[in-house]
C-alpha cells in the first residue's frame, strides 16, 4: 500500500522525492555466483544507490540520477556494469524511465522487465536495452497471439515471410535498413538498380504490397515483427 511505502522509506531514512531509474542485469549465474558482488562493487560507498538480487538470475539497480542526466548517461552506467561481465555473451540488460518519487519505481522496474524481454525478441544483437527504444516493440509484444495469427493471414494470405528465400529476405531488410532508398540499398547490396527494382515487383506481385510505397512498407515492417514475435512466443511454450 501505498502509505507503507512512505512509512517504510521514513523508517529506512530513504528519500522519496528524489529522481531514480530502474536497471535490470539478466546473468548466467549458475557459475561462480559472484555477479551480485560484482554489480555492488560499481556502487560502493554511493549509499543512495540500492543494488539486489531479484531471483537466481536476475539483479536490480535502483539507482538516484541528477537531474542533468541525460539518456546517453543512463546507457554509459549499463555499459559500465556490461563492463564486468567481459566475455559473457548470455548478460542482458535493461532500465526503464527515470521517475521522480519512490512510489513511481515499480513502474520502472515493470517497464526495464518489458525492455528485457522485448529486447531479446526484437533486439537479440544488443546486450543493452532501453524501454525509451522499443518503439513498436512494445506494441507487438502486448498483442494477443490470435490476433497477431489473424492479423498474418490477412496480410499474407496462406503464405508467411518465413516462406520467403534468403535473397528477398536479405533484400527487404536491407531495403528498410536503408530507408527505402533503392539507390543506396542496390549499391550496398551489390546489384544493379534495375535488379533491385525487378525484385520488389516481384515481391508485390506475390504480397500485393509495393515496398516503395511508405503504407505498404509500414505494414510489411510490422507484419515481419509480429511473426518474430510469435515464433518467439512459441519457443517459450516448449
Amino acid at each position: 500500500m501505498l502509505v507503507d511505502i512512505y512509512n517504510r522509506a521514513k523508517k529506512l531514512h530513504i528519500e522519496t522525492d528524489v529522481r531514480r531509474v530502474v536497471y535490470i542485469i539478466e546473468t548466467n549465474r549458475d557459475k561462480e555466483g559472484n555477479e551480485l558482488e560484482k554489480v555492488r562493487s560499481i556502487f560502493e560507498g554511493k549509499n543512495k544507490d540500492f543494488v539486489t538480487a531479484v531471483d537466481e538470475k536476475n539483479i536490480i539497480v535502483v539507482k538516484e540520477v541528477d537531474d542533468s542526466d541525460s539518456g546517453a548517461d543512463l546507457n554509459k552506467t549499463a555499459e559500465v556494469i556490461l563492463g564486468l561481465f567481459k566475455g559473457d555473451s548470455d548478460i542482458h540488460i535493461a532500465y526503464g524511465t527515470v521517475v521522480g518519487e519512490i512510489k513511481e519505481v515499480s513502474r520502472s522496474y515493470k517497464e526495464a522487465r518489458m525492455a528485457l524481454d522485448v529486447g531479446k525478441i526484437f533486439f537479440e544483437e544488443r546486450n543493452i536495452i532501453a524501454y525509451s527504444a522499443l518503439g513498436i516493440g512494445r506494441l507487438i509484444y502486448q498483442l494477443p497471439l490470435p490476433l497477431c495469427k489473424m492479423f498474418i493471414k490477412e496480410i499474407f494470405g496462406g503464405k508467411s515471410p518465413d516462406d520467403f528465400d534468403e535473397e528477398t529476405l536479405t533484400t527487404i531488410n536491407k531495403f528498410f535498413e536503408n530507408s527505402l532508398n533503392v539507390s543506396e540499398t542496390s549499391r550496398q547490396l551489390y546489384i544493379h538498380r534495375n535488379t533491385l527494382v525487378y525484385r520488389l515487383d516481384k515481391l508485390q506481385k506475390s504480397t500485393g504490397l509495393d515496398l516503395r510505397v511508405f503504407e505498404d512498407a509500414i505494414t510489411f515492417k510490422i507484419a515481419l515483427m509480429v511473426v518474430k514475435y510469435m515464433k518467439y512466443m512459441e519457443t517459450l511454450d516448449y
